[in-house]
């Protein structure tokens, strides 16, 4: 399971039924996606994390933890995956509650296999784009852990607009340190000016650390 959270195109389908967690991961293989198969919610929340991708085809009613539940655990864990709610028990409460949990689709057993197909390849296709917003904030926050101390306190000046020339004083550096601090900056973080980099920065939802008092 170590691969999840690389492959858009895989199908979780959690269900305490092994014949439907055998017959949805039978119909996905056919099509070109790949599935993986879990007899619990808390099965599941063993493998998964905020790096994780693809479309998630849940059971609402099983043993522990139900469906409805599980999405409020994902929620909470900020692991933002499409959700298709299967159930036998098509109640209008349970339909509401999985809907305003961020439900993508509602489908009721026995539900149709093309339904379910497009419902997922819909699903996968609409979340790219989030997931590739979150996969360049993320490399981009790891990119300014990897900055040295001294590298970040220069970050969060030239974040505020201050030039070389006062930030050096401020920081009590040569003018050329800190052009030096500046472009190693530049290179970790991929930058080729510093209106790009603030934009590298700043499309990642982050902004530069505080500066120092």
């Amino acid at each position: 399971m170590s691969n999840l959270s690389e492959d858009h195109n895989v199908v979780h389908v959690v269900d305490d039924s092994a014949a439907v967690r055998d017959s949805i991961g039978f119909l996905v293989d056919q099509v070109g996606l790949r599935s993986e198969k879990y007899a619990s919610a808390s099965e599941f929340l063993d493998v998964v994390d905020e790096k994780t991708r693809g479309c998630l085809v849940l059971d609402v009613r099983m043993p522990g933890m139900s469906g409805l539940d599980l999405q409020d655990v994902l929620r909470e864990r900020g692991i933002k995956l499409p959700v298709i709610i299967i159930t036998g028990h098509g109640d209008v409460p349970i339909t509401v509650r999985a809907m305003k949990a961020g439900a993508v689709e509602f489908l009721q057993k026995p539900f149709n296999d093309q339904d379910l197909l497009d419902t997922i390849n819909t699903s996968i296709e609409e979340y790219r784009k989030i997931w590739e917003q979150e996969d360049h904030a993320r490399r981009v926050k790891e990119k300014i852990a990897g900055l040295t101390p001294r590298e970040r306190e220069v970050l969060a000046r030239l974040g505020k607009g201050r030039p070389n020339k006062i930030i050096a004083y401020e920081m009590e550096l040569s003018v050329r340190t800190v052009e030096g601090y500046r472009a190693s900056i530049m290179s970790k973080l991929g930058a080729r000016s510093i209106g790009e980099l603030m934009e590298i920065v700043l499309k990642a939802g982050l902004e530069p650390e505080k500066e120092p008092d």
